[in-house]
């Protein structure tokens, strides 16, 4: 009897797997891989070589920028409402965006991750780049102290090391109004 069970639930399986679909195969990928994009995001760039890269002071006494010296900027650096409630940094990565675009850029670097968002910006009607402001009293500009190398990503536009200089913090610093880099604020302990 063992024996007329075991037979009856191998067919019944058998022929459960019968009337399943068949399993998925490449052929479809290759019908929707010929098929052209109408839209989509550019080609992501290779990550710059910063090698001998500095931070700047410009014309403007409350703008950094950051790059090899004789080549093109890769990222700036800009204090708005100095020392007001309103200040604010504006940072822009120098790398093409696709119109109409928005994204996260990371500053990474001295224990601090910030995520800042950032906007596709015609500036002085040249293509797009991505600029995003962010108050200045926020703590993640704490990754810009000179102790050691951050980086900037933004999707597709690679990976930026910036190389440690004291110029960005003392910028943050006067925009914040502050002699000192504002240390992060303590947050209360949560009860578990």
């Amino acid at each position: 009897m063992s024996k007329w069970l075991l037979l009856m639930g191998g067919l019944a399986l058998v022929g459960g797997l019968a009337g399943c679909k068949p399993p998925p195969t490449d052929a479809a990928i290759a019908r929707v891989s010929l098929l052209s994009p109408t839209s989509g995001p550019s080609e992501p760039l290779p990550s710059p070589d910063t090698t001998g890269a500095v931070w700047a002071r410009t014309d403007n006494p409350l703008r950094l920028v950051y790059g090899v010296p004789g080549r093109p900027v890769l990222l700036a650096l800009e204090c708005l409402a100095p020392a007001s409630p309103e200040s604010a940094l504006r940072i822009t990565r120098h790398a093409p965006a696709d119109a109409g675009a928005s994204a996260l850029l990371a500053l990474i670097g001295n224990g601090m991750i910030g995520r800042f968002p950032v906007d596709a910006t015609s500036l002085d009607g040249k293509p797009p780049r991505w600029q995003g402001e962010v108050p200045a009293v926020t703590p993640q500009w704490d990754a810009l102290k000179p102790e050691r190398e951050a980086t900037v990503t933004v999707p597709g536009a690679g990976l930026v090391r910036l190389n440690p200089s004291p110029l960005p913090m003392e910028l943050v610093s006067a925009c914040r109004g502050t002699a000192d880099p504002a240390a992060p604020p303590v947050l209360p302990a949560i009860p578990g």
